[in-house]
């Protein structure tokens, strides 16, 4: 599949979201649901991928409300999903600190910190249901920090001037993801949800142009085998993995939307990728992941570097006034609170100046003296802890001792298969929640508010929106292995399994995502130009080909073989990585994440072209051809578009 161009297709448009004051656009939608009476729910069948918060707390809230769930995920344990990783914390505007918080004001930065590239609609509805994805959590027991009097406490993240981040200390998704498993737990011992670990989706069912069932592969035995229900869930997060280095899980993969995507699904703004500031620095070419340093951090750690260019003094020798605490000094209103994609950017010019530190000079400072003097370190390592053992036992340095040395990395995808206010694909019977789709955060995902969609999708907005599907669409005829769409993407699977194994080639599956990834961020990564998009959309195409003459597969597929399932992963991305620069290269502005070194402000800074790109691009599959690109277009009513200022 070759991608030389694309073609524009008729305009797509939300038709799910009501008229009406944005604030009330939410119970509207809820009212006009149609419901499904709860002794009929039994009746009906859910498919759910991925056990993560989106999942697990959709397969269990749908559980509880009495309809037959059935549950995959890649892990031995759906407790094991990457949502378990996230640290710093999850939004919501409860405003317990009095500091000027509320829903709209979680609504306006959201938008703003997206670049005026999402939906009022949805991050409105985003920002009302984050007050109660709190109270759930804390029903279930998470253990949200708090302060002396008892009150949950709350701390700051980039992009806002306010508290309004709970946390658990560096494990906060963790102990959400534990929360959800326990509600999942309750229903898999109650018989209501059918639990498949260790089981891969690998293509999507759709029948009578509905989605009606998944191809699944035992990850143990390799059987291939077909589920069917009334609508599939899709929450199986992001595709940052395209880039290989990333701080996802390793086994974090595309494979699942990307099916999705070629059986009717549109993809929409998949350049839309965040490169998160605070990582650890990769150290060599061994290294198969990154790992991130949570941005509370920012909260009281201060970035800095040399002022002069090549200055390679241990931290501790370079005197106060030789230090450049740039963030503090660009943007003196945030300082290192700044959105993830300007502080990621300002560190790579830094860098691209000559005054990085450590190996390479691919990193700056972060550097805590200041706040272990102000606060005392048993206040610090009470607050950061677990973070700071992390970043030492990495690293095997002190970071109360000596500044943390971080560099931005790959961390998470805005883009997604595209969805309406019902989070519905464009294949009828089909949702995507959570990273798996585009739907909340434009070309830029503030801090901490990836687990408030998780569970804002998951707990309250897809049980109200797939009652509405079922009920207005019931299922006369149950699907069967003997239906010819289902032996039609069987036999399609099988047969691409089996190419993969006949191939026999003398390259590993890992060399060929390695080089896909380096292609991808030296040329879609942090900054993008027409001239590197055009090389990587001319070079992706030569390294697929090659893959399908050299890629070597060992053992079969009747068995656990991992080399296979990385291949299978690596087809996918192959695929994905060119609409991923062939988007780029379209979308001829810079706006949040998305950075073209030909657009941008006298002082540097995202130069967005309202007038021309002011929409969602959503991109159809042709069935290997040109793509399709479907525009949705962005009416602001509430937040109206201006330059991002956070100086």
């Amino acid at each position: 599949m070759t991608f030389p161009d694309h073609r524009v297709g008729e305009p797509i448009a939300d038709t799910k979201a009501p008229a009406g004051p944005v604030a009330e656009r939410w119970d509207t939608r809820r009212f006009q649901a149609k419901l499904v009476n709860p002794a009929n729910r039994r009746k009906h069948r859910i498919i759910v991928v991925g056990t993560g918060l989106a999942g697990g707390s959709a397969g269990a809230t749908l559980a509880e409300q009495g309809y037959q769930v059935v549950q995959f995920c890649f892990q031995d344990s759906p407790r094991r999903a990457h949502s378990i990783a996230a640290q710093g914390g999850i939004n919501a505007a409860k405003n317990y600190r009095n500091d000027g918080d509320s829903i709209h004001r979680l609504f306006y930065d959201t938008v703003k910190g997206g670049d005026f590239r999402a939906r009022e609609s949805n991050v409105h509805r985003l920002a009302q249901i984050s007050v109660e994805i709190i109270d759930q959590c804390v029903a279930q027991g998470v253990p949200f920090a708090r302060e002396y009097g008892g009150l949950l406490d709350t701390r700051s993240f980039g992009g806002v001037q306010v508290s309004r981040t709970f946390y658990a200390r560096g494990q906060t998704g963790q102990q959400l993801l534990l929360g959800a498993y326990q509600a999942l737990s309750r229903q898999i011992a109650a018989g209501n949800v059918e639990m498949h670990a260790r089981t891969e989706m690998l293509d999507l069912v759709v029948v009578d142009g509905r989605a009606r069932g998944i191809v699944a592969r035992d990850l143990i035995t390799g059987e291939i085998s077909t589920h069917y229900a009334d609508a599939v869930v899709l929450a199986t997060g992001g595709y940052g993995n395209v880039f290989y280095l990333s701080t996802n899980a390793m086994n974090s993969n595309a494979t699942a939307v990307w099916r999705a995507h070629r059986r009717g699904a549109y993809f929409a703004n998949p350049c839309f990728t965040q490169i998160h500031p605070t990582c650890i620095p990769r150290t060599g070419d061994h290294q198969s992941k990154l790992t991130l340093m949570s941005e509370s951090l920012r909260n009281d750690g201060r970035i800095w570097v040399p002022k002069a260019k090549g200055d390679t003094r241990p931290a501790a020798d370079i005197p106060e006034g030789e230090r450049d605490y740039y963030l503090e000094r660009i943007y003196p209103s945030f300082g290192n609170l700044v959105p993830r994609d300007i502080a990621s950017r300002a560190a790579k010019n830094v860098c691209d100046e000559g005054r990085g530190v450590g190996p390479g000079g691919e990193g700056v400072y972060l550097d805590f003296a200041d706040a272990i003097r102000r606060m005392g370190r048993a206040a610090v390592e009470e607050k950061y802890g677990n973070l700071f053992d992390m970043y030492e036992r990495i690293t095997a340095e002190n970071p109360y001792e000596v500044p943390m040395r971080i560099y931005p990395a790959v961390h998470y995808t805005m883009g997604g298969l595209w969805v309406d206010y019902d989070l519905q694909t464009t294949v009828p019977g089909l949702f995507a929640i959570g990273e798996a789709n585009f739907s909340d955060h434009g070309a830029n995902r503030l801090g901490a508010s990836a687990l408030m969609q998780g569970l804002a999708d998951g707990y309250f907005v897809l049980p109200a929106t797939v009652n509405d599907y079922l009920a207005r669409h019931p299922h006369a005829e149950p699907v069967t292995d003997d239906h010819p769409a289902v032996r039609e993407v069987l036999a399609e699977t099988e047969d691409r399994l089996n190419l993969l194994l006949a191939v026999d080639g003398d390259r590993t599956p890992d060399s060929f995502h390695r080089e896909l990834g380096t292609l991808m961020w030296e040329y879609c990564g942090m900054a993008r130009t027409e001239e590197g998009l055009r090389k990587a959309l001319r070079r992706i195409p030569e390294i697929r080909e090659e893959f399908w003459n050299r890629v070597k597969v060992p053992g079969t597929g009747a068995e656990f073989n991992q080399s296979l399932e990385k291949a299978n992963r690596v087809v996918d991305y192959l695929e994905l990585a060119e609409l991923m620069c062939l988007d780029a290269l379209h979308r001829a502005e810079s706006c949040g994440g998305h950075f073209r070194e030909e657009h941008r402000t006298p002082d540097g800074e995202a130069a967005r072209r309202d007038e021309e790109f002011a929409y969602v691009a959503a991109w159809e599959f042709d069935g290997g051809g040109a793509p399709v690109l479907h525009k949705e277009d962005l009416t602001f009513e509430y937040v109206h578009p201006t330059q991002r200022s956070y100086a």
